[in-house]
């Protein structure tokens, strides 16, 4: 017979959960979850955000602003409290909870606890991330295996970021910016790619792929790493997957080895793209919704981790084939005066030159015009040559100021360091630090026929309808 001490040892500590920052993508996902299995759950943020109406109307009590005595949102207080790397040791209701005692978990150690019981397949990598977790789940829901998952945007099937599934399959975007992804522990892994970024956090480029030989540690027995054969990083990485006794499997142009997914061609259509693909043996067309031939990467990369979990290939195929996208990446914002406006997420170097090279045929005889907001003082300053490079496959290009996110002002860094560094003629690129002047700069740029891209992983996302508006008859804006 158990005493209270042992039934207290039983609880679970994400029975009641108090999530700090709970509107931000990895936060609200975490929490949808946790309704959905019946946890009571609350939260705070800064200010209000689009999850909020969501996990309202799910039964989470939250509060705008944070405060220490946001800990007594839920009768009887929350027996954890989860924060992200953003939450600062200062919060005040961080403060509170180590006053009171109470466990306190990282975002991934709580989603990693919502993992327990399930096959895991986790997607990491430099970039790529988002838009092959995505794939990869929309191409399981239409296998009917109905799985868990957790990813860093909506989905535009279904809107939403996360969903408790009953299929004993968890997929999840894992994120290698502060290594937080070394708390999972898949049995199939992909890593779409490794680049140096979040030099911010890892210090050295050394440390930054250091992580990544990290996480093959943390691979179920038995388990595979998946990986690009086009991706320099990737292809070192596998090399050292198979070194260690790794099962590895591989995909893109040169993948060649059994198993391996090898792209033998690539053609856009109908918005998208149709890939031509080698697969044990026998040649397939993948149709891909999404338009560039990274996305038809990505499309291989979900494809084979789809079959590692067991799904069959044609309905993996058909599944991906009608794969809607994700929010902001290449979202279609509306048009106006003969104008196309799009959305993207891009904000490092190799993702922009990617984005901006699939968005060419869908531009046709318009041109393709740049709305770019730099993300982070750091990776401004050590990619700025590099921006500026992927940027000049653009026909116009306007660049804002930084967006700091949770990084403060650097002397001498500024979005100008990224327009200067664009090789365009003189009066085709544009910087303009002033935010409420962009819509009306990109209205009296544009012509007929052109294709607006607002690009960036911070506020850039609400030009799109300001741009439209002011495309409208009527606005004033020539």
């Amino acid at each position: 017979m158990s005493g209270p001490l042992d039934r207290a040892r039983q609880v679970d500590p994400l029975d009641r959960a108090h999530l700090v920052g709970i509107g931000g993508a990895g936060m609200s996902g975490i929490a949808r979850i946790l309704l959905a299995r019946g946890h009571a759950v609350s939260g705070s943020d800064a200010k209000e955000t689009r999850a909020f109406l969501t996990l309202r109307a799910q039964g989470a009590r939250i509060a705008v602003g944070q405060a220490a005595d946001n800990l007594d949102l839920l009768p009887g207080g929350p027996t954890a409290v989860v924060v992200s790397t953003a939450i600062k040791e200062t919060n005040p209701e961080l403060v509170e909870a180590r006053r009171r005692g109470l466990p306190v978990l990282h975002r991934s150690e709580a989603l990693a606890a919502l993992m327990a019981g399930h096959r895991v397949a986790c997607v990491a990598g430099t970039h790529g991330k988002t838009s092959t977790t995505s794939m990869l789940t929309v191409a399981l829901q239409h296998c009917r295996l109905d799985p868990s998952f957790a990813i860093g945007g909506d989905l535009n099937e279904s809107g939403a970021n996360a969903h408790h599934g009953t299929g004993g399959i968890f997929v999840a975007e894992a994120d290698e910016s502060d290594g937080s992804f070394l708390a999972f522990t898949p049995s199939v892994a992909v890593v779409t790619n490794v680049e140096a970024d979040h030099l911010d956090h890892h210090g050295t480029v050394d440390a930054y792929v250091a992580v990544f030989d990290r996480f093959l540690d943390r691979l179920a027995p038995g388990g595979v790493l998946i990986t690009c054969a086009d991706d320099p990083g990737a292809v070192a990485l596998a090399a050292r997957a198979a070194a260690k006794g790794l099962r590895v499997r591989r995909y893109g142009r040169a993948a060649t080895a059994p198993g391996d997914a090898t792209l033998l061609d690539y053609r856009p259509a109908d918005g998208g793209g149709l890939a031509r693909v080698s697969l044990d043996g026998q040649e397939i067309e993948l149709g891909v919704a999404v338009p560039g031939e990274h996305m038809a990467g990505n499309a291989l990369a979900a494809l084979l981790a789809g079959l590692e979990l067991g799904a069959p290939l044609a309905g993996l195929g058909a599944g991906i084939a009608a794969f809607g996208g994700v929010r902001r990446r290449f979202e279609y914002k509306g048009a106006a005066a003969g104008v196309r406006v799009y959305d993207d997420y891009a904000h490092h170097p190799t993702e922009v030159d990617a984005q901006l090279r699939a968005v060419r045929p869908a531009a046709g005889d318009g041109r393709v015009v740049v709305v770019f907001q730099p993300h982070m003082y750091s990776r401004t300053k050590t990619f700025a040559r590099e921006f500026g490079a992927a940027l000049s496959l653009a026909d116009e290009v306007v660049v804002l100021d930084v967006f700091g996110a949770r990084e403060e002002p650097e002397p001498g860094v500024s979005g100008a360091l990224v327009a200067d560094a664009v090789d365009l003629p003189a009066g085709q690129v544009h910087y303009e630090p002033a935010f409420d002047r962009v819509p009306g700069l990109v209205a009296g740029l544009v012509r007929e026929g052109d294709l607006v891209l607002t690009m960036g992983a911070g506020d850039v996302t609400m030009l799109g309808p300001e741009v439209l508006a002011a495309l409208e008859p009527g606005s004033g804006t020539p």
